[in-house]
């Protein structure tokens, strides 16, 4: 069996329900961010960090929040983690009533997540990395997927940083008439060096991709493809071997649009057009949704997820010992391995 260990992130948390959790490698060890408090959208909501020490995740506590000058307080949602090659760490997350009114801010750590500077609030326009990590660039650009919910439509759009978060520039909205309401993207960097995208839809019923070949400046239209998703966000890594791997919901939307996020599945591809199943995290009904992935220095991928707003899962996998079957005409094939998930 690939799974190497899987714990639940908090122990007798002190809110709610918790959600959108980011997860980086620091020299202290894998830091979890996410958003907690009483429900998604009460003004009480926080972004709040813990760290992995080798044997357990310790205590979370609140690193930012929704408290304006004036007194007045908003939610706060999807922090993005990212750590920089010259050991600066940034948190990037929203604050606003809902995803049509939030706006960026970006906090920044030079010890590893221990402590914040003060927060920044991105450029108008600017939203950060929506729900999924950046990914760097040969040139040191920080390419940021993001997308927009706005009364025309959702959409998809990459945010570029040749300076870590300092200045910025936007590629978007890629939303053209006809085309599915996109958002949450995470991306891919093929073995030609061409970037694929694949992101959420709304109402679609697949998951939906667009590419690049001139790293992120330009992409192509968005297309829906093989992969069905429930309205449910996702998250994926190029490994370092060149394979690709994404951690998602493979279900239907139901009659009625009720949005069922299990099961939540891991799937490989070598090209990032054939993808083949890998393995099933979870499959109970309920809530296991909005995963994270990294891949760790030591070769092994660290995924994260929301075990139904009361808590939040890590899973380290093997990648090595991943045995891929083909998913073919969007269908899951049985036989592959789930993860027994009575004890975490």
């Amino acid at each position: 069996m690939p799974v190497l260990a899987r714990h639940f992130i908090l122990d007798r948390p002190p809110f709610v329900e918790c959600h959108a959790v980011t997860v980086a490698e620091t020299r202290r060890g894998p830091l979890a961010a996410f958003f907690a408090g009483p429900y998604e959208r009460h003004p009480e909501v926080g972004i709040r960090t813990a760290l992995f020490d080798g044997e357990r995740w310790l205590a979370s506590y609140e690193v930012a929040n929704g408290l304006q000058p004036d007194g007045e307080r908003f939610p706060t949602w999807n922090p993005v983690l990212f750590p920089l090659p010259d050991g600066e760490l940034l948190l990037f997350y929203k604050v606003g009533p809902s995803p049509e009114t939030w706006w960026g801010m970006l906090l920044r750590s030079t010890d590893d997540g221990r402590t914040w500077s003060e927060p920044e609030r991105l450029p108008d326009g600017i939203l950060g990395p929506i729900k999924n990590k950046p990914i760097l660039l040969a040139d040191g650009t920080l390419l940021c997927p993001s997308s927009k919910e706005e009364p025309d439509g959702y959409h998809i759009c990459f945010e570029r940083s040749p300076d870590g978060g300092r200045t910025w520039e936007s590629t978007g909205p890629l939303h053209p008439t006809g085309h599915p309401n996109v958002i949450q993207p995470t991306v891919f960097t093929l073995n030609d060096g061409s970037l694929l995208s694949f992101g959420r839809t709304h109402h679609e019923g697949f998951t939906a991709e667009t590419r690049s070949v001139d790293g992120g400046r330009t992409w192509s239209p968005v297309v829906l493809n093989s992969l069905p998703n429930p309205n449910s966000g996702l998250d994926g890594v190029t490994l370092r071997d060149g394979r690709h791997l994404l951690v998602y919901n493979h279900g239907v939307i139901p009659p009625g649009g009720w949005t069922q996020r299990s099961p939540l599945n891991v799937t490989l591809s070598e090209d990032g057009t054939n993808w083949s199943a890998a393995l099933i995290l979870e499959s109970e009904e309920g809530e296991f949704s909005y995963p994270a992935v990294i891949q760790m220095r030591d070769g092994s991928v660290l995924i994260a997820y929301t075990w139904n707003r009361r808590n939040l899962v890590s899973v380290v996998l093997d990648p090595d010992q991943l045995v891929p079957v083909p998913i073919r005409d969007g269908v899951w094939p049985d036989g592959v391995p789930r993860v027994v998930t009575g004890a975490a």
